[in-house]
């Protein structure tokens, strides 16, 4: 007979909130960095040793029974106070050195901010720079990320930082396809509405540009979508179609030609972000004040001034 646990160790804790997380053994083996049968024995011994099933095995996946929920709460009590006095401790360094995540996407890492940071890594060597791309908000209170450099006009409310500038948009064509300066800048909106265009994606759908092509655009006239606003500039760049860019990022592209004023409409406010208990961490605050000096420089690049 197995005696019953004293305790459970954390360990425990994490690999049921990870099965419940993940709804089956597989993913929560991938997640903890070890094999499926590793998963499989530990939740058998955990299970047996408690008297209780945690989980109902369904052929969709695990199932938190009564008493699994209760593990799992503890295990996300515990891993939310982890996190807390983690934030709160990093928050105390004194001296800027160590890793520093940064979370952002593609289009501000090729167009604005790689030669920033290499700028930035020669002021502050003893500061490393890890850098995460994704057009998907990271959870700063998890410490996925340290700094966020977004454009939004709703930063999370529970982050703290700075509006750097206004991100203006404007309508952009491939140069070859307009070559009379003239047609250009008489650009009727009605008539290119008639034209092929590009858009980006339904996962970026909350963007006023997006908004547009899908009110004023007849679908069969929408011939690519793309999910990143790289993309599609190259895009446009390709010839696939006419489309909305952030001026900062057209501009930059002799390829490109404007065929409508920047509109205030699809304007996005451009921020640098963190966690409130992160402030005054002596990396964050290197970074932050650092963005903030150098990209206000660059605010009228930004903000659809033709310089």
């Amino acid at each position: 007979m197995v005696e019953p646990f004293k305790h459970l160790a954390w360990d425990d804790f994490r690999l049921v909130k990870a099965i419940a997380d993940a709804r089956g053994l597989p993913a929560a083996a991938a997640q903890m960095g070890v094999n499926h049968s590793t998963v499989f024995r530990r939740l058998g011994q955990i299970e047996e040793a408690l008297g209780v099933k945690l989980f109902e095995r369904h052929r969709a996946g695990y199932a938190l029974t009564p008493a699994g929920e209760e593990i799992v709460a503890v295990a996300e009590r515990v891993d939310a106070d982890i996190t807390a006095v983690t934030r709160k401790l990093v928050g105390r360094e004194l001296a800027p050195a160590g890793e520093l995540r940064v979370t952002t996407n593609d289009s501000l890492l090729v167009h604005l901010l790689t030669s920033l940071f290499a700028q930035f890594r020669e002021a502050y060597p003893t500061i490393q720079l890890d850098v995460v791309l994704t057009n998907q908000a990271l959870n700063l209170s998890k410490r996925d990320a340290d700094v966020a450099i977004r454009a939004t006009d709703k930063p999370p409310e529970n982050l703290v930082g700075r509006r750097i500038a206004n991100v203006a948009w404007a309508l952009y064509g491939r140069a070859s396809d307009f070559p009379d300066p003239e047609t250009q800048r008489n650009a009727d909106l009605a008539t290119l509405c008639n034209r092929t265009w590009v858009s980006l994606g339904d996962n970026l759908g909350s963007l006023n540009v997006v908004r547009f092509v899908r009110t004023h655009i007849a679908p069969e006239n929408v011939g690519y979508k793309v999910n990143t606003v790289l993309g599609l500039a190259e895009a446009i760049e390709a010839g696939l179609g006419i489309g909305h860019l952030p001026c900062f990022i057209a501009d930059a592209r002799p390829s490109l030609v404007r065929l409508q004023p920047p509109d205030k409409q699809f304007e996005a406010q451009l921020w640098l972000l963190t966690h409130p208990d992160l402030r005054h961490n002596a990396r964050v605050r290197a970074l932050m004040d650092f963005l903030a000096a150098e990209m206000s420089q660059c605010r009228r690049y930004m903000e659809g001034d033709l310089i």
